[in-house]
């Protein structure tokens, strides 16, 4: 690898790994797929505004440190104590601009999880070219080799954990009728994310032997927000068996379109059976049926909680859709 192959090979070695985990990412969201405009909204802010305002900020801010501790120590302080708050707080603005703006797209605490992931994905991305290509200039291949095993592999994760951390914050705030709760879980949600970012930074800034404090740290803290995501899971799932039951009593859905819309397992053979045996239409059909009928369930729990007419309206039109997308889906 050469100085003029070094960029676009960093690039594809940071982009299949993201990929990778995007795609389980987006995968985990089982009942109710976010809108793939706004989740992409939500990657590109990591990628491209929120590293041009970090790189500034923490510039900024790190300059009393290298001024008083020296290069060396002035690294690590800034890794540590700098870069968690100013990167989190500027990732965590595009999970509360999606709070303050389409906050009808958060329907659970997993919704929030997904969408802060999707920036942290972003940030990392781009984080990483930038670490390759410094790496390979200082150290060679094999130093370029070892990173983006590390950083793309290992700890390929650590963005999306930190900044899911504060949209599961803003999450519980759109789901809760305590005004404790509403104010602050937000709170409570970033601020774990700059306490595990900083336990990663100072881990690895430190000392090189402190690394496998780090993977303890990031995987323990990956391992919790996946069973997080099974609690959440195994909860919307009861609330789709409890509120479309009362769609069979109206005669909107039969009982076997309700007992597949109940099961993410059935959902996913009847989708590719469609599409195998009746094409593109019928297939996006069925998608746009079953994404209905777990629309319908969260918007009937929203309305079970808040009242709010909007959601009745809504639930109003979601079962016209259902009823009609029925006939044709079978």
């Amino acid at each position: 690898m050469s100085d003029a192959t070094v960029l676009p090979i960093s690039i594809i070695a940071a982009i299949i790994p993201t990929l990778i985990y995007m795609g389980i990412i987006y995968w985990f969201d089982r009942y109710e797929k976010e809108p793939f405009w706004l989740l992409g909204s939500a990657f590109l802010w990591g990628a491209i505004p929120s590293i041009i305002i970090a790189f500034i900020f923490n510039s900024i801010l790190s300059i009393p440190f290298y001024v008083f501790a020296g290069e060396v120590t002035g690294d690590a302080l800034s890794a540590a104590l700098v870069a968690p708050p100013v990167e989190e707080t500027i990732k965590g603005i595009a999970v509360l601009g999606i709070f303050l703006f389409w906050r009808h797209e958060i329907d659970s605490l997993l919704d929030g999880i997904i969408y802060g992931a999707m920036v942290g994905m972003g940030f990392a991305m781009v984080e990483n070219v930038y670490y390759f290509v410094n790496v390979f200039n200082e150290g060679g291949v094999e130093a370029w080799s070892m990173n983006v095993f590390l950083r793309a592999v290992i700890f390929g994760l650590n963005h999306a954990l930190f900044t899911s951390m504060t949209g599961l914050g803003v999450a519980a705030s759109r789901m809760s009728k305590n005004s404790l709760v509403k104010f602050g879980a937000p709170i409570a949600g970033w601020a774990t994310a700059v306490f595990l970012h900083f336990l990663h930074n100072a881990s690895v800034s430190f000392n090189e032997m402190l690394c496998f404090l780090a993977l303890l740290f990031d995987w323990g803290g990956v391992f919790l927000i996946i069973a997080i995501i099974i609690g959440v899971l195994l909860q919307e799932k009861s609330w789709l068996k409890k509120y479309l039951a009362e769609e069979v009593d109206y005669g909107i859905l039969t009982l076997k379109q309700f007992e597949n819309a109940c099961s993410g397992r059935k959902r996913g053979p009847h989708k590719m059976n469609t599409l195998l045996s009746r094409g593109y239409t019928p297939w996006r059909q069925v998608i746009h049926f079953y994404h209905h009928c777990s629309e319908l369930a969260y918007k009937k729990h929203h309305y079970t909680l808040f009242q709010n007419e909007k959601d009745l309206e809504r639930i109003q039109t979601l079962r016209g859709q259902i009823s009609s997308l029925s006939q044709q889906v079978g």
